[in-house]
């Protein structure tokens, strides 16, 4: 298979305009996506946020440029709901560097605080057996499978809905959703960044890997997902800090919640 120098738009991702990266295959029809400075309200963008087809893909077009990331630098997304607010550019990129302030323990201990605070005493029996004491992140899983293996077969289930391909200058999938702009928990957390350092851990210690996202949606393919009725429990309650309304809206508290994830090969999100 030959290698391709990245297309002039593309490199256009990089800060360094896409210097020494290739493509071991070629682009279908596409175009790069800029940020609104409208919606932004930072003025002119200095380079798109990433690069989106035309026409929808099928889940091994999704793999093929999942393993061409080493070389390319580009991490795929399949893009739900591409009108808005992909092709209208409702985006708003972030640096990567700013993820590193952030941990997934953080992140967990600030949220339980606050939503806590807000809780009538009666509404804590929703996070039974933890209630008012945030457990911390939960321990890692075991690989059941290849990371890449099963965020290739994700891949091929979400694209039965007709879905686009992202590709986002990016390292990992967790570094994706800042760099592109991602706004889908604007309701829960008004600043990405945070999360996406959320989605790194979980890449870590449940072999998680980023597959599409969402208007409001957030698809993660998981290699080492909980097996054991207490550790998908704790999985739960990391989940309820990261989105409520997945246990809120859904089954209502976090046993209900656990019984739903427990041997789960992914984890879907969505927020109101």
């Amino acid at each position: 298979m030959n290698d391709h120098q990245l297309p002039r738009e593309v490199c256009q991702l990089f800060a360094d305009r896409g210097r020494g990266r290739l493509l071991p295959l070629s682009l279908p029809e596409g175009d790069v996506v800029w940020p609104d400075p409208g919606y932004t309200h930072q003025g002119e963008a200095a380079r798109p946020a990433f690069w989106m087809s035309d026409e929808a893909v099928a889940g091994t077009d999704w793999a093929r440029f999942r393993t061409a990331h080493p070389r390319s630098g580009l991490w795929p997304v399949l893009l739900d709901e591409s009108a808005q607010p992909w092709s209208i550019g409702q985006v708003v990129p972030d640096e990567v560097l700013m993820i590193d302030h952030f941990t997934a323990e953080g992140f967990m201990a600030e949220v339980w605080q606050e939503w806590v605070g807000k809780m009538p005493p009666d509404a804590l029996e929703e996070l039974e057996p933890f209630g008012a004491l945030c457990p911390g992140p939960a321990p890692p899983g075991v690989l059941r499978a290849d990371p890449g293996a099963v965020a290739d077969w994700y891949a091929g289930e979400l694209s039965a809905r007709g879905l686009p391909l992202g590709l986002v200058a990016a390292h990992r999938g967790a570094d994706a959703l800042a760099v592109m702009g991602w706004q889908g928990a604007l309701h829960h957390n008004e600043w990405m960044v945070p999360l996406a350092a959320v989605v790194r851990s979980w890449e870590d210690r449940f072999g998680v890997r980023v597959v599409g996202v969402g208007f409001n949606t957030l698809e993660l393919s998981v290699a080492a997902p909980p097996v054991e009725p207490e550790h998908a429990l704790h999985v739960a309650a990391e989940h309820w800090t990261f989105c409520p309304d997945n246990v809120v809206q859904g089954p209502g508290d976090l046993h209900s919640y656990a019984e739903q994830i427990i041997g789960r090969h992914y984890w879907s999100f969505w927020w109101d």
